[in-house]
């Protein structure tokens, strides 16, 4: 066996000790769960991404890790349903972002964005009530929790948006000066 595929193995077995669930994908495009010694298909992966189950998704033959891509086939999923979370106008600044000197910046500010907004989510509706729950989480019952707490969720989206500015100021002066030019959507470095 080459070294390649011994390291990918390795990392693979390595992740099932950790307790990290493995799938397995298949050229067929099937999903093997190798804890349940079945196949699944994508919404039982969405079920254990809701769940904050930890797994990977490994190329069944290279041993290649597919997560990403799993992860991303399921946004595509929902994205495609009823009501979509990007608008089309968001989805092309992402896009612009690709290949560009900052890609990687702003994937660590728009994940510690996220992060802040689900701590925030988790504040809102208390740490034991199961805030990743979808039924948790319709929009009559955020109408219902909005509507008695306006001090409240003032102070928590200005808490919110104060750190999400000071994140993206940070960055900004990490950046070398001329950085933003040309890129719509982000004011002239200050210096």
């Amino acid at each position: 066996m080459p070294a390649t595929r011994r390291a990918k193995s390795a990392s693979a077995d390595a992740a099932a000790n950790a307790g990290v669930r493995t799938l397995k994908k298949y050229p067929n495009r099937r999903l093997y769960d190798t804890q349940t010694s079945s196949y699944i298909t994508l919404a039982d992966v969405k079920r254990m991404v809701l769940g904050g189950e930890e797994f990977e998704v490994r190329d069944a033959k290279s041993g290649d890790d597919l997560t990403r891509s799993i992860l991303l086939q399921i946004i595509l999923e929902e994205e495609s349903g009823g009501a979509p979370m990007f608008s089309a106008q968001m989805l092309e600044q992402i896009i612009r972002f690709y290949g560009h000197a900052m890609q990687g910046m702003m994937g660590a500010y728009l994940e510690k964005n996220l992060q802040t907004f689900v701590d925030l989510q988790g504040r809102m509706l208390g740490k034991g009530q199961g805030a990743h729950d979808p039924k948790n989480l319709t929009p009559e019952m955020w109408t219902q929790f909005l509507s008695g707490q306006a001090p409240l969720m003032q102070s928590l989206m200005g808490s919110y948006l104060e750190q999400s500015k000071t994140l993206f100021e940070k960055m900004q002066e990490q950046m070398p000066p001329g950085t933003f030019p040309g890129m719509p959507g982000f004011p002239p470095t200050k210096r």
